[in-house]
């Protein structure tokens, strides 16, 4: 019970940032670009109980990846919907990479401080233990929501991205797959390689990449948290 309660402390703060940030982004972005919707509903906010879902939510802490209720945007209120919608889309998954990249900043910085005289003092490791897990899985889960998020496919942002790059007739082709784009993500993910071969590769690399030699304390907090 112990382990369990420590694993919910260390996932609660970056999780609820990750995935609420990523959609308020969305909404700011619109904001931005003329669409006051997500404001006049009260979700340009950190609040979590404004932006939870409870699916989602659970989703965290069992597969270590969760989701938020989507934030409102009506690109009719855009100036240039097509083009406007490719910004507000993107704002999500480069909300994620931002936070990743202070997650990999808090662990260089934790690997100087562990490599002087500071690290060798109980109190310190104590204290910077719990932390430095939160900023492994902090990283982890920010670079796997931002590159998951970029899959073209509707209704995930790269999807929304697409359709505003291609000419008319072929996103309106790409739309009309909408309906079904949760079930055709499912099916990639499990029933295809498309998880090991392209996904897993990418994030895997970028956690490398932005973590450097501290990448250690990002694979310790995962086998903490979701090793057997």
């Amino acid at each position: 019970m112990e382990t369990i309660v420590s694993k919910i402390a260390i996932m609660l703060v970056p999780a609820l940032l990750a995935i609420i940030l990523h959609e308020v982004s969305h909404g700011y972005a619109a904001e931005r670009f003329g669409d006051p919707t997500a404001r006049l509903l009260g979700r340009l906010n950190l609040n979590p109980m404004r932006h939870l879902d409870p699916i989602g939510t659970i989703a965290v802490f069992i597969f270590g990846f969760g989701w938020a209720r989507p934030v409102p945007v009506n690109p009719g209120n855009f100036r240039r919907p097509r083009r406007d919608m490719i910004w507000v889309a993107l704002a999500g998954p480069m909300a994620n990479l931002l936070l990743a990249v202070f997650s990999a900043l808090l662990l260089r910085g934790a690997g100087l401080l562990d490599n002087s005289a500071v690290g060798e003092s109980q109190l310190y490791i104590q204290m910077s233990t719990p932390v430095k897990m939160m900023a492994g899985f902090s990283l982890y889960i920010n670079v796997l929501l931002g590159v998951f998020n970029l899959i073209p496919l509707p209704p995930l942002d790269g999807g929304r991205i697409l359709t505003g790059i291609l000419p008319e007739k072929q996103a309106l082709l790409i739309n009309r797959l909408e309906p079904f784009g949760f079930v055709l993500i499912l099916l990639l993910i499990f029933f295809t390689d498309i998880w090991s071969l392209v996904l897993a590769p990418i994030i895997n690399t970028l956690v490398v990449f932005m973590a450097g030699n501290e990448s250690r304390l990002v694979e310790q907090a995962m086998n903490f948290l979701f090793g057997h």
